[in-house]
This record gives structure tokens, sequence and C-alpha cells, in this order.
């Protein structure tokens, strides 16, 4: 079997490496409204394509746990294949993922206007 979960200590040193990496990037930015709302913007969005990132690699470990089966069936092989969450998550992540490409552009016209 494999399992490679997150602990919660693990889960929670992921979230403190997001806030702090925003927080870097923070103080390298100007320091306005603007900014201030594309960082949340961006930490959420990474935020959540953690949690979504998360939850395709548990569909694909219940998939292997499946396929380690002492008792491998056609039905357990279709079930296992069945869960349109799972689409519906790496939808999810195709715009999460657009959205942090947009945001970290803005957030690099933002930091250049810092280094004139």
């Amino acid at each position: 079997m494999v399992t490679t979960e997150l602990s919660p200590l693990e889960r929670l040193e992921t979230v403190d490496e997001i806030g702090r990496c925003v927080d870097r990037l923070e103080a390298l930015l100007p320091q306005r409204e603007d900014t201030f709302v594309l960082l949340d913007f961006l930490e959420d969005d990474l935020r959540e394509g953690f949690e979504a990132v998360s939850e395709v690699e548990g569909h694909l470990r219940q998939i292997v746990e499946t396929l380690e089966s002492p008792r491998l069936s056609p039905v357990a092989l279709l079930e296992s294949g069945e869960d349109f969450r799972i689409l519906n998550r790496l939808d999810y992540l195709h715009v999460v993922v657009s959205q942090l490409r947009k945001r970290l552009s803005m957030a690099a016209g933002k930091l250049r206007e810092t280094q004139r």
C-alpha cells in the first residue's frame, strides 16, 4: 500500500510556507491597496491549488490501493475510476493555475515598478 499523505503538522508547515512566501513578496511590492488585494487572491489560489492537488493525489492512491487488493474484481476497477469529483477538481485546478499565472504576471509588473 502506498501512503504518503501529509500529516497535520506537514499541512501546517505548507500553509505557513505559503504565508511566508506571500509575506516576502508583499515586502518587495509597492504598499498599495491593489497590491494587498492581489496578494490575497494569490495566497487563496495557492492554498486552493494545493488542496485540489491533494484530492487528486488521494484519488490516485485509492486506485493504487484497489489495484493492490488481493481480491481484485471488474466492479472494483470500474468503481475506482468512477469518481467524477476528481474530474471537476482537475478542471478547477486548471482554473486556479491559470489565475496564478495571471496574478504572478501582475506581481511581476508591480515588482518591476519598484526596481526602477
